[in-house]
Protein backbone atom coordinates (compact mmCIF):
# COMPACT_ATOMS: atom_id res chain seq x y z
CA UNK A 1 0.00 0.00 0.00
CA UNK A 2 0.83 3.59 -0.69
CA UNK A 3 1.35 6.38 2.17
CA UNK A 4 -1.97 8.20 2.37
CA UNK A 5 -2.08 11.68 1.39
CA UNK A 6 -3.75 14.76 3.68
CA UNK A 7 -5.17 16.28 0.62
CA UNK A 8 -5.87 15.25 -3.12
CA UNK A 9 -6.19 18.14 -5.75
CA UNK A 10 -9.17 17.80 -7.99
CA UNK A 11 -8.17 19.02 -11.15
CA UNK A 12 -11.55 19.76 -13.47
CA UNK A 13 -11.37 17.29 -16.65
CA UNK A 14 -12.78 19.19 -18.80
CA UNK A 15 -9.75 22.43 -18.49
CA UNK A 16 -7.35 19.58 -18.79
CA UNK A 17 -8.93 18.04 -22.07
CA UNK A 18 -9.08 21.28 -23.71
CA UNK A 19 -5.53 21.98 -23.38
CA UNK A 20 -4.49 18.50 -24.42
CA UNK A 21 -1.83 18.08 -27.04
CA UNK A 22 0.82 15.57 -27.24
CA UNK A 23 3.79 17.73 -26.39
CA UNK A 24 5.51 16.56 -23.15
CA UNK A 25 3.10 16.68 -20.10
CA UNK A 26 2.35 20.14 -18.96
CA UNK A 27 1.43 21.54 -15.31
CA UNK A 28 -2.02 20.52 -15.30
CA UNK A 29 -1.62 17.44 -17.03
CA UNK A 30 1.12 15.63 -14.30
CA UNK A 31 -2.09 17.18 -11.35
CA UNK A 32 -4.54 14.71 -13.42
CA UNK A 33 -2.32 12.09 -13.61
CA UNK A 34 -1.67 12.33 -9.80
CA UNK A 35 -4.90 12.73 -9.20
CA UNK A 36 -5.45 9.23 -11.29
CA UNK A 37 -2.57 8.29 -9.19
CA UNK A 38 -4.27 9.35 -5.61
CA UNK A 39 -7.90 8.42 -6.47
CA UNK A 40 -7.39 4.42 -5.48
CA UNK A 41 -6.30 5.63 -2.49
CA UNK A 42 -8.52 8.88 -1.80
CA UNK A 43 -12.16 7.47 -2.81
CA UNK A 44 -14.36 4.79 -1.55
CA UNK A 45 -15.74 2.60 -3.97
CA UNK A 46 -16.81 -0.99 -4.78
CA UNK A 47 -17.08 -2.93 -8.13
CA UNK A 48 -16.55 -6.16 -9.61
CA UNK A 49 -13.54 -6.37 -12.20
CA UNK A 50 -12.12 -8.88 -14.66
CA UNK A 51 -8.48 -9.91 -15.54
CA UNK A 52 -8.04 -11.47 -18.92
CA UNK A 53 -5.16 -12.25 -20.39
CA UNK A 54 -3.83 -11.23 -24.18
CA UNK A 55 -5.02 -15.34 -25.74
CA UNK A 56 -8.06 -15.60 -23.32
CA UNK A 57 -7.00 -18.33 -22.31
CA UNK A 58 -6.81 -17.19 -18.32
CA UNK A 59 -9.75 -15.25 -16.66
CA UNK A 60 -10.11 -13.99 -13.14
CA UNK A 61 -13.57 -12.26 -11.52
CA UNK A 62 -12.83 -10.48 -8.17
CA UNK A 63 -14.96 -8.09 -6.24
CA UNK A 64 -13.09 -5.43 -4.50
CA UNK A 65 -14.19 -2.89 -1.68
CA UNK A 66 -12.29 0.39 -0.67
CA UNK A 67 -12.99 2.74 2.22
CA UNK A 68 -10.75 5.81 3.16
CA UNK A 69 -11.80 7.13 6.47
CA UNK A 70 -10.38 8.96 9.32
CA UNK A 71 -9.20 5.68 10.77
CA UNK A 72 -7.25 5.07 7.62
CA UNK A 73 -7.37 2.88 4.45
CA UNK A 74 -8.98 -0.37 4.54
CA UNK A 75 -9.26 -2.97 1.43
CA UNK A 76 -11.56 -5.96 0.86
CA UNK A 77 -10.56 -7.81 -2.44
CA UNK A 78 -12.13 -11.26 -2.78
CA UNK A 79 -11.85 -13.82 -5.74
CA UNK A 80 -15.25 -15.03 -7.34
CA UNK A 81 -14.02 -17.97 -9.21
CA UNK A 82 -13.27 -21.56 -7.66
CA UNK A 83 -12.12 -21.73 -4.00
CA UNK A 84 -12.67 -18.99 -1.10
CA UNK A 85 -9.73 -16.42 -1.60
CA UNK A 86 -10.06 -13.21 -0.36
CA UNK A 87 -7.54 -10.32 1.44
CA UNK A 88 -8.42 -7.80 3.71
CA UNK A 89 -6.01 -4.85 4.97
CA UNK A 90 -6.71 -1.99 7.16
CA UNK A 91 -3.45 0.48 7.06
CA UNK A 92 -0.14 -1.79 7.53
CA UNK A 93 -2.60 -5.21 8.89
CA UNK A 94 -3.36 -7.76 5.78
CA UNK A 95 -4.95 -10.95 5.98
CA UNK A 96 -5.13 -13.80 3.73
CA UNK A 97 -8.69 -16.18 3.73
CA UNK A 98 -8.31 -19.13 1.85
CA UNK A 99 -10.90 -21.38 2.18
CA UNK A 100 -11.46 -21.98 5.90
CA UNK A 101 -7.96 -20.58 6.73
CA UNK A 102 -7.08 -17.15 7.46
CA UNK A 103 -3.08 -16.21 7.39
CA UNK A 104 -1.79 -12.76 8.67
CA UNK A 105 0.83 -12.06 6.05
CA UNK A 106 3.74 -9.17 5.64
CA UNK A 107 2.83 -6.21 2.90
CA UNK A 108 5.23 -6.31 -0.01
CA UNK A 109 6.56 -3.17 -0.07
CA UNK A 110 5.61 -1.13 -3.56
CA UNK A 111 3.09 -3.95 -4.52
CA UNK A 112 0.52 -2.02 -6.54
CA UNK A 113 -2.78 -3.92 -7.50
CA UNK A 114 -5.67 -3.05 -9.99
CA UNK A 115 -6.58 -0.27 -9.62
CA UNK A 116 -4.02 1.05 -7.82
CA UNK A 117 -1.43 0.70 -10.26
CA UNK A 118 0.08 4.29 -10.81
CA UNK A 119 2.94 5.81 -8.15
CA UNK A 120 2.94 8.51 -6.63
CA UNK A 121 6.12 10.40 -8.48
CA UNK A 122 4.10 10.59 -12.19
CA UNK A 123 7.14 12.71 -13.23
CA UNK A 124 9.72 10.13 -13.10
CA UNK A 125 7.75 7.92 -15.42
CA UNK A 126 8.77 10.82 -17.91
CA UNK A 127 11.83 9.20 -18.02
CA UNK A 128 11.04 6.25 -19.65
CA UNK A 129 7.27 6.64 -21.42
CA UNK A 130 5.85 9.26 -23.65
CA UNK A 131 3.03 10.05 -21.99
CA UNK A 132 -0.21 11.26 -23.75
CA UNK A 133 -4.26 11.73 -23.61
CA UNK A 134 -5.75 9.56 -26.53
CA UNK A 135 -9.61 9.47 -26.51
CA UNK A 136 -12.58 9.42 -24.88
CA UNK A 137 -14.78 6.69 -23.64
CA UNK A 138 -17.19 4.55 -21.12
CA UNK A 139 -16.24 2.24 -19.14
CA UNK A 140 -18.84 -0.07 -16.41
CA UNK A 141 -21.31 3.13 -16.69
CA UNK A 142 -18.64 5.70 -16.27
CA UNK A 143 -17.22 8.54 -18.55
CA UNK A 144 -13.71 7.63 -18.75
CA UNK A 145 -10.59 9.69 -20.20
CA UNK A 146 -7.64 7.38 -21.67
CA UNK A 147 -3.89 8.00 -21.18
CA UNK A 148 -1.51 6.16 -23.08
CA UNK A 149 2.09 5.36 -21.57
CA UNK A 150 4.31 4.12 -24.54
CA UNK A 151 7.85 3.46 -23.60
CA UNK A 152 10.75 4.96 -25.21
CA UNK A 153 12.52 1.70 -25.55
CA UNK A 154 12.05 -1.77 -26.52
CA UNK A 155 12.73 -3.02 -22.69
CA UNK A 156 9.36 -2.44 -21.45
CA UNK A 157 5.61 -2.92 -22.00
CA UNK A 158 3.29 0.00 -23.29
CA UNK A 159 -0.02 0.54 -20.55
CA UNK A 160 -2.95 1.90 -21.64
CA UNK A 161 -5.50 3.09 -18.64
CA UNK A 162 -9.16 4.58 -18.43
CA UNK A 163 -9.59 7.52 -15.56
CA UNK A 164 -13.13 8.23 -14.59
CA UNK A 165 -13.23 11.62 -15.66
CA UNK A 166 -14.56 12.95 -12.52
CA UNK A 167 -13.02 11.63 -9.15
CA UNK A 168 -9.96 9.91 -11.58
CA UNK A 169 -10.14 6.25 -10.30
CA UNK A 170 -8.84 3.87 -12.72
CA UNK A 171 -11.81 1.85 -14.41
CA UNK A 172 -9.37 0.11 -16.92
CA UNK A 173 -6.05 -0.71 -17.51
CA UNK A 174 -5.01 -2.38 -20.73
CA UNK A 175 -0.74 -4.04 -21.60
CA UNK A 176 0.24 -3.74 -25.02
CA UNK A 177 3.56 -5.14 -26.85
CA UNK A 178 5.45 -3.63 -29.24
CA UNK A 179 2.56 -4.93 -32.33
CA UNK A 180 -0.03 -3.39 -29.53
CA UNK A 181 -1.48 -6.64 -29.17
CA UNK A 182 -3.19 -6.98 -25.79
CA UNK A 183 -0.94 -8.91 -23.25
CA UNK A 184 -3.80 -8.17 -20.62
CA UNK A 185 -6.29 -6.39 -19.13
CA UNK A 186 -8.15 -4.87 -15.92
CA UNK A 187 -11.39 -3.68 -15.91
CA UNK A 188 -14.59 -2.78 -14.19
CA UNK A 189 -17.70 -4.37 -15.39
CA UNK A 190 -19.54 -2.81 -11.83
CA UNK A 191 -18.96 -0.05 -10.02
CA UNK A 192 -20.67 2.00 -7.45
CA UNK A 193 -18.90 5.01 -5.63
CA UNK A 194 -18.94 6.42 -2.73
CA UNK A 195 -21.64 6.86 0.16
CA UNK A 196 -23.79 3.67 -1.05
CA UNK A 197 -20.10 1.77 -0.58
CA UNK A 198 -20.77 -0.87 2.14
CA UNK A 199 -18.97 -0.27 5.42
CA UNK A 200 -19.70 -3.05 7.70
CA UNK A 201 -17.29 -4.80 7.02
CA UNK A 202 -14.40 -2.13 7.91
CA UNK A 203 -14.82 -2.87 11.62
CA UNK A 204 -16.19 -6.30 12.73
CA UNK A 205 -18.28 -6.83 16.40
CA UNK A 206 -16.23 -8.00 19.16
CA UNK A 207 -17.51 -11.92 19.23
CA UNK A 208 -16.39 -12.24 15.32
CA UNK A 209 -13.24 -10.38 15.79
CA UNK A 210 -12.35 -12.64 19.15
CA UNK A 211 -13.59 -15.87 16.70
CA UNK A 212 -10.93 -14.73 13.96
CA UNK A 213 -8.47 -14.37 16.08
CA UNK A 214 -8.35 -17.77 17.36
CA UNK A 215 -8.39 -19.28 13.82
CA UNK A 216 -5.10 -17.35 12.62
CA UNK A 217 -1.89 -18.55 11.73
CA UNK A 218 0.77 -15.51 12.14
CA UNK A 219 3.68 -14.79 9.85
CA UNK A 220 5.78 -15.10 13.14
CA UNK A 221 6.35 -18.93 13.00
CA UNK A 222 7.79 -18.35 9.92
CA UNK A 223 11.66 -17.85 9.03
CA UNK A 224 11.99 -13.77 9.19
CA UNK A 225 12.86 -11.73 6.12
CA UNK A 226 16.24 -9.74 6.76
CA UNK A 227 16.77 -6.35 4.81
CA UNK A 228 20.50 -6.45 4.11
CA UNK A 229 22.88 -5.49 1.44
CA UNK A 230 24.07 -8.67 -0.44
CA UNK A 231 27.20 -8.98 -2.96
CA UNK A 232 25.18 -9.24 -6.09
CA UNK A 233 25.16 -7.41 -8.56
CA UNK A 234 22.71 -6.60 -11.88
CA UNK A 235 24.96 -4.81 -14.41
CA UNK A 236 22.05 -4.76 -17.48
CA UNK A 237 19.30 -3.02 -15.32
CA UNK A 238 16.76 -1.35 -18.50
CA UNK A 239 17.25 2.80 -17.86
CA UNK A 240 14.98 4.49 -15.27
CA UNK A 241 14.85 0.79 -13.15
CA UNK A 242 15.65 1.70 -9.53
CA UNK A 243 16.39 -0.69 -6.39
CA UNK A 244 12.93 -0.65 -4.23
CA UNK A 245 14.06 -3.24 -1.71
CA UNK A 246 16.69 -5.97 -1.43
CA UNK A 247 15.60 -9.09 1.71
CA UNK A 248 16.33 -12.24 2.40
CA UNK A 249 13.53 -14.44 2.59
CA UNK A 250 12.62 -18.14 2.77
CA UNK A 251 11.02 -19.40 -0.79
CA UNK A 252 9.15 -23.04 -0.96
CA UNK A 253 8.79 -23.68 2.67
CA UNK A 254 12.22 -24.11 3.05
CA UNK A 255 14.18 -22.78 5.46
CA UNK A 256 16.94 -21.58 3.20
CA UNK A 257 16.86 -18.02 2.78
CA UNK A 258 16.76 -16.98 -0.77
CA UNK A 259 18.49 -13.38 -2.10
CA UNK A 260 15.70 -11.04 -3.16
CA UNK A 261 16.25 -7.64 -4.92
CA UNK A 262 13.38 -5.49 -6.18
CA UNK A 263 13.56 -3.05 -9.31
CA UNK A 264 10.73 -0.50 -10.23
CA UNK A 265 10.38 1.89 -12.99
CA UNK A 266 6.91 3.40 -11.46
CA UNK A 267 5.26 1.35 -13.97
CA UNK A 268 6.89 -1.86 -14.70
CA UNK A 269 8.18 -4.08 -11.79
CA UNK A 270 11.27 -6.67 -11.78
CA UNK A 271 11.98 -9.51 -8.77
CA UNK A 272 15.65 -10.92 -8.81
CA UNK A 273 15.84 -14.04 -7.02
CA UNK A 274 19.23 -15.75 -6.20
CA UNK A 275 19.50 -18.97 -4.10
CA UNK A 276 21.60 -22.41 -4.31
CA UNK A 277 20.54 -25.10 -6.46
CA UNK A 278 22.04 -27.90 -3.55
CA UNK A 279 20.41 -31.18 -4.46
CA UNK A 280 17.41 -29.81 -6.50
CA UNK A 281 15.63 -31.76 -9.16
CA UNK A 282 13.20 -29.83 -10.46
CA UNK A 283 15.22 -26.91 -12.11
CA UNK A 284 13.50 -25.50 -15.14
CA UNK A 285 16.06 -23.32 -17.02
CA UNK A 286 14.68 -21.19 -19.57
CA UNK A 287 11.54 -18.46 -20.47
CA UNK A 288 8.14 -19.12 -19.84
CA UNK A 289 5.52 -16.24 -18.69
CA UNK A 290 1.88 -15.61 -17.93
CA UNK A 291 -0.38 -12.41 -18.86
CA UNK A 292 2.47 -9.84 -18.84
CA UNK A 293 4.84 -11.32 -16.54
CA UNK A 294 8.07 -13.00 -18.01
CA UNK A 295 10.01 -15.81 -16.01
CA UNK A 296 13.25 -16.79 -16.75
CA UNK A 297 15.77 -19.28 -14.88
CA UNK A 298 19.54 -19.83 -15.16
CA UNK A 299 22.06 -22.07 -13.25
CA UNK A 300 25.64 -19.73 -12.29
CA UNK A 301 27.57 -22.28 -10.83
CA UNK A 302 25.65 -23.41 -7.54
CA UNK A 303 23.37 -20.71 -7.76
CA UNK A 304 19.79 -20.57 -9.21
CA UNK A 305 19.14 -17.22 -10.74
CA UNK A 306 15.48 -16.77 -11.65
CA UNK A 307 13.91 -13.38 -12.84
CA UNK A 308 10.75 -12.48 -12.98
CA UNK A 309 9.19 -9.32 -14.31
CA UNK A 310 6.06 -7.20 -16.47
CA UNK A 311 8.65 -6.60 -19.40
CA UNK A 312 9.44 -8.14 -22.48
CA UNK A 313 11.23 -11.72 -22.54
CA UNK A 314 14.26 -10.26 -24.02
CA UNK A 315 14.53 -8.15 -20.51
CA UNK A 316 14.13 -10.44 -18.23
CA UNK A 317 16.75 -12.71 -20.00
CA UNK A 318 19.01 -9.15 -20.32
CA UNK A 319 18.72 -8.96 -16.87
CA UNK A 320 19.35 -12.49 -15.60
CA UNK A 321 22.02 -13.27 -17.72
CA UNK A 322 23.90 -9.82 -15.85
CA UNK A 323 23.50 -10.55 -12.82
CA UNK A 324 27.12 -11.55 -11.03
CA UNK A 325 28.40 -11.81 -7.32
CA UNK A 326 30.64 -8.91 -6.37
CA UNK A 327 32.06 -9.40 -3.36
CA UNK A 328 34.85 -11.04 -2.11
Amino acid sequence: MHPRFNQLLLILPLIWWQSASADPLQHDEVDWLETMAFAAHQTDYSGTFVYQDGMGGHVEVSRITHISDAGGEHERLEGLNGTRREIVSSNNQVWLFLGDRKVQIEKQHGERTFPALLPEQISTLKENYVITQTEEDRVAGFHAHVVTFQPKDNLRYAHKMWAHSVSGLLLKAVVLDERSRVIEQYAFTQLTLGAHVDRTWVEPNKATASALKKNINTAASKPSEQVKASDWQVDALPGGFKKITEICRPMRDKNVLVTHLVFSDGLAGISVFIEDVGDRVDINSGLSSQGSIQIYSRVSGDKLITVVGEVPPRTVIQVAESVRYAGQ
